[in-house]
């Protein structure tokens, strides 16, 4: 089968850049064992830093494979905008539970995933679940989250807060003024998660976290199964957000009532695993 490739380079990273040339040269030569050529493409900001054309990187949606190169927040990136597309992470971070390669195996790892493709037509990988944040009486829902989703007051701090009430399956849960509330999958678990306090959660497990944010008389962190109904509905506040793996934002006016679900589509890993306890040893 033709196989076509998207490449994803961290932006401002030379070193990133350049192994994403090297796997353009290598994988439309054939790759290292010559074989047929692949069709490659990079983003835009890496094709004007190596010369090679480029492509928004949403448009690699189609592809049988996108490749990023960088830290877990280049990977998050090329997570929201390529769906379900499989994704290779390559790290050059300084932790990377999402990118289990390291640049010296890209180029062999990646002519790999190709050769499986030609021969199979598809790969074989892991699923990463996905949060959804929708609005209860009101019509939006935000871009799906892999680390989590954040429900949050005017401000972090004194005074910027907002009432959040928990709502599990219907139940109260929890209900007092805080800076906000987030719910991580196991994946965002190691990040914004962990620095509120919530616990860690194994990559295999499934299961969701629910966190508040410096609440006063809030209850512990609270791990539920992912089908669990959530909702938060908030008050005592003029203004307060929800928030996408921070980056995708909607304006609540309370009082308003937020529900957060796992969302249809996963993403996709492809490659090696990495190893989850070493990488814990990495965290500050």
């Amino acid at each position: 089968m033709d196989v076509a490739v998207g490449i994803v380079a961290q932006r401002d990273n030379e070193r990133a850049q350049g192994l994403a040339a090297r796997l353009v040269e290598t994988l439309e030569r054939g790759g290292e064992r010559g074989s047929d050529e692949v069709d490659t493409v990079v983003d835009g900001a890496t094709g004007e830093a190596i010369d090679e054309p480029g492509a928004p990187v949403a448009a690699m949606a189609d592809r049988n494979l996108v490749v990023s190169i960088g830290g877990d927040g280049t990977l998050l990136f090329v997570a929201r905008e390529v769906g379900s597309t499989p994704i290779l992470g390559v790290n050059l971070g300084e932790v990377g539970f999402l990118n289990a390669v390291a640049p010296a195996d890209a180029v062999d790892v990646v002519t790999d995933l190709v050769a499986e493709l030609r021969e199979t037509g598809s790969l074989e990988g892991r699923d990463l679940a996905r949060l959804e944040a929708s609005a209860i009486d009101d019509d939006w829902t935000l871009e799906p989250a892999l680390n989590e989703i954040v429900v949050h007051g005017r401000r972090r701090g004194h005074g910027g807060g907002a009432t959040v009430d928990i709502r599990i399956d219907g139940e109260r849960y929890a209900e007092s003024h805080a800076d906000g509330v987030l719910v991580a999958t196991p994946t965002g678990s190691t990040a914004y998660n962990l620095s509120e306090g919530g616990p860690l959660v194994h990559p295999n497990a499934d299961a969701l976290v629910i966190t508040q944010m410096a609440a006063l008389g809030g209850m512990p962190p609270l791990v539920v199964d992912p089908e669990t109904e959530l909702e938060f509905a908030v008050s005592g506040s003029d203004t307060a957000y929800v928030i996408s793996d921070g980056r995708s934002r909607q304006r609540l006016e309370p009082p308003a009532t937020v529900a957060v679900s796992v969302a249809d589509d996963p993403i996709t890993l492809v490659g090696p695993r990495g190893n989850f306890v070493e990488s814990l040893e990495k965290l500050e």
